[in-house]
């Protein structure tokens, strides 16, 4: 028999795999046959944008995170 949290993850992802397959790119043109992508980004602000930005946000997390734990702490 199968169990309810493994029914309910199946179709949990299913229905994200699904709205995912749906939203796909194709649809986000304009119909005015395409739009100027503009320019692109340089090195430096690729590398801030998608490596820097999401470690500091990993370290602030992180330290708010031990800041704020209370297990460790002699009662």
């Amino acid at each position: 028999m199968v169990n309810k949290n493994a029914l309910r993850a199946g179709a949990v992802s299913a229905g994200t795999a699904l709205m995912m397959l749906m939203s796909s790119s194709g649809f986000a043109f304009a119909s005015d046959g395409g739009s100027d992508p503009g320019p692109g980004l340089s090195i430096g602000e690729t590398l801030g944008l998608y490596v820097a930005i999401p470690l500091a946000l990993f370290a602030i997390i992180a330290s708010l995170v031990i800041a704020t734990d209370k297990s460790r702490k002699k009662q």
